[in-house]
């Protein structure tokens, strides 16, 4: 009796672990993914609430939690290899890596470097500390002000389209301090070098609900676009497997959880697309 009820526990657990297998075959692979047996993907590792490194040091955020995901999906290990953001978009063309997993905005100008596999939206947000919120209540009261940007991020092209709309007016333009990571962005708000901060909505929303008060997201929201994982120019292959195991996540509930879980349901999708190109991009 013990015998038959320790060969039915077996069965069942083989035959799930036959079902698990099967589904992870049925999502295409690149030549990467096959050879290894790894997801190999670049990260900064200092983007909260997308990536960071927790207390242990270990990589932590939305977006590992779906590489994990995405890897568990796929039926391979997850390799995490941090890289400044400004150095990731380059490391895909010189392909010394193939999957660079980070919020980065779809824009026509990185279009012209990488290709974008889809799983958020967001625009761009003005954060400042609450006592200054009341000196900006439209878009023309950044016209003149000094802010702080991430280096290379959305936020960087956004200030310069402002800019652009407040000289047509008559109208100062940005004062843009450029800084290499989000934390000293951040910084720079807190000691006062700079009024505020243009930052993703969603990295914006997060950091102000964290602020106790200090902090807050001032009206408007400016270009809003897609968020998207970046593989090189014309690697359909990764691509392909970047859409695919991404809409498998969005269609188990697995995506939804892992969104939700940090506050970010407003900036989900149901439909993950591959961009190549400009004229797929929303009209601004």
């Amino acid at each position: 009796m013990a015998l038959n009820r320790f060969h039915l526990i077996a069965t069942t657990v083989t035959l799930s672990c036959v079902s698990t297998l099967a589904m992870s075959q049925a999502l295409p692979k690149n030549s990467e993914v096959k050879s290894t047996g790894k997801l190999r993907i670049t990260n900064t590792l200092s983007y909260a609430p997308f990536e960071f490194a927790d207390e242990a040091g270990n990589p932590a955020g939305l977006n590992i939690e779906l590489a994990k995901a995405a890897a568990n999906a796929l039926g391979v290990e997850l390799e995490v290899s941090r890289q400044p953001f400004p150095s990731q978009i380059p490391g895909l063309a010189a392909g010394r890596t193939k999957v660079a997993w980070a919020s980065f905005t779809v824009t026509s100008e990185r279009l012209k470097q990488v290709d974008f596999v889809t799983f958020l939206r967001a625009g761009t947000v003005l954060l400042v500390p609450t006592e200054k919120a009341v000196n900006f209540k439209t878009k023309d009261d950044l016209c003149g002000a000094q802010v702080a940007v991430q280096s290379g991020a959305a936020a960087d092209f956004a200030a310069d389209k402002i800019s652009a709309e407040c000289k047509s007016k008559g109208k100062e333009a940005i004062k843009k301090a450029i800084y290499p990571d989000q934390k000293e962005a951040i910084q720079a708000v807190v000691t006062g070098r700079v009024v505020g901060r243009l930052d993703d909505a969603t990295a914006g929303s997060y950091y102000a609900s964290r602020s106790a008060g200090k902090m807050v997201v001032v009206p408007g929201e400016y270009s809003p676009l897609p968020l998207g994982v970046a593989v090189a120019k014309g690697d359909t292959e990764s691509a392909e497997m970047m859409r695919a195991v991404l809409q498998r996540l969005m269609d188990d509930g697995s995506y939804k959880a892992i969104i939700n879980k940090y506050g970010m349901g407003l900036a989900a999708i149901d439909k993950s697309v591959v961009v190549t190109s400009a004229e797929q991009l929303p009209k601004q």
